[in-house]
């Protein structure tokens, strides 16, 4: 992946799971915060961008799926 779009990815969905960390901390939801934490730590180890993006968009979906 080209080092330009693996840093705007990497801050896209680092702002993003920054969102979902401090929303999960005020309303006391477990899986907005797990959510936001590896929205914030996946895009280090994940190269491909296909794949990263597909990620991004599962982690963000997860919350909405899965209401604890």
């Amino acid at each position: 992946m080209d080092s330009s779009t693996s840093i705007i990815l990497g801050v896209l969905f680092g702002s993003i799971g920054l969102g979902y960390i401090v929303y999960g901390r005020k309303q006391k939801k477990g899986i907005a915060l797990f959510s936001g934490i590896a929205l914030c730590a996946y895009p280090y180890f994940v190269t491909n961008l296909v794949l990263c993006v597909i990620i991004g968009i599962a982690l963000m979906a997860l919350p909405y799926f899965i209401r604890i």
